[in-house]
């Protein structure tokens, strides 16, 4: 049995093979048929254009050979970095904030531990792309700067791009457009959305609202970790970057079909629990097991789980809890 995964990270020690090789023989099927699929609809031109069939492609996953350039392309960091040719190497080339370059430093041997990749013994060591991305970002970016999570996000993109300039374009694609505020120093869109996942549950899942409420569990204590690192180790890596491929397509509001159908699909499991460090526990143990590592059947979850889900809901939401955040300042 292979101890590292092809990723580079390293499997736990209770890993379960037996039922992983099963997953994953059924699931090498899907990946080939899908493979040929998307050869054939991206021809080798390297453009896609949005469409129900593209839409429909995404959601059952893009095979990793072709993963970077779709989520270049649809996430919009394709023609960002074409109409600005240079400037992430102007970026680190440029003068620098001492008080960043020390943040990003202090975080780059806490940045996945268990990645053989991100090893300093590893050749090429990927700590020094990542800490390239993040300093070029912080630049880039300035009202955000360099926040924890972020070296996370980074690190996956440089995994499955292998390339500085692109990760850097998709972290800018994903702070600057597609998730509402997370890293700026209030993270006022983290807690917002952490508020408007509480609202979803009162309306699709109300006898875990109520259980929350009851035992007066804040969402933010069992979910922030979730929306930080965009499930990133809270979910298994194929699972993923599945979730990723819709997210680059379809924006923010993945993030809450993932939660929602976490929830929803375990919410016997959840009632069982009697007090507050119980029910923080059950949220740690339901992103965990086969209906997770399954990535394919559970991306056909979250599309049918959580049922009807607009974007309008979820920015009508947004305003009235960020109205409610605000007026608590």
């Amino acid at each position: 049995f292979c101890r590292v995964d092809p990723y580079g990270f390293e499997r736990p020690e209770d890993f379960d093979y037996a039922s992983y090789e099963a997953f994953f023989s059924r699931y090498l099927v899907v990946l080939t048929r899908r493979a040929i699929k998307w050869s054939k609809l991206l021809k080798g031109n390297n453009s896609i254009q949005k469409s129900l069939k593209v839409k429909r492609y995404i959601r059952k996953g893009i095979p990793n050979e072709h993963r970077a350039l779709v989520w270049m392309i649809v996430s919009g960091a394709q023609t960002n970095m074409e109409q600005n040719p240079g400037y992430y190497h102007r970026l680190l080339e440029g003068e620098k904030n001492a008080k960043l370059l020390e943040a990003i430093k202090t975080d780059m041997n806490r940045t996945f531990p268990d990645n053989v990749k991100f090893r300093k013994t590893a050749d090429p060591c990927l700590q020094n792309a990542l800490y390239n991305v993040l300093v070029a970002y912080g630049h880039h970016n300035k009202a955000v700067g360099y926040c924890q999570g972020m070296n996370f996000i980074a690190g996956y993109l440089i995994l499955i791009t292998k390339n500085e300039e692109e990760s850097f374009w998709l972290l800018d694609a994903l702070i600057g457009r597609i998730l509402p505020d997370y890293y700026s120093p209030a993270m006022l869109g983290l807690k917002t959305d952490q508020e408007v996942l509480g609202e979803l549950v009162k309306m699709k899942v109300p006898a875990v609202a109520e259980l929350m409420e009851r035992h007066g569990v804040m969402w933010t204590l069992v979910v922030s970790r979730w929306f930080i690192c965009l499930f990133i180790d809270i979910l298994p890596v194929e699972t993923v970057l599945r979730i990723w491929d819709c997210l680059f397509y379809e924006g923010s509001k993945i993030i809450f079909r993932v939660a929602l159908t976490l929830i929803k699909q375990n919410q016997a499991f959840i009632l069982e629990a009697t007090n507050f460090p119980d029910i923080c526990d059950k949220f740690k143990q339901i992103t965990k097991g086969t209906f997770v590592t399954e990535c394919h059947s559970f991306m056909q979850k979250i599309f049918t789980d959580p049922g009807s889900l607009s974007m309008a809901t979820i920015n009508k939401l947004r305003e009235t809890c960020r109205e409610k955040l605000l007026s608590q300042g």
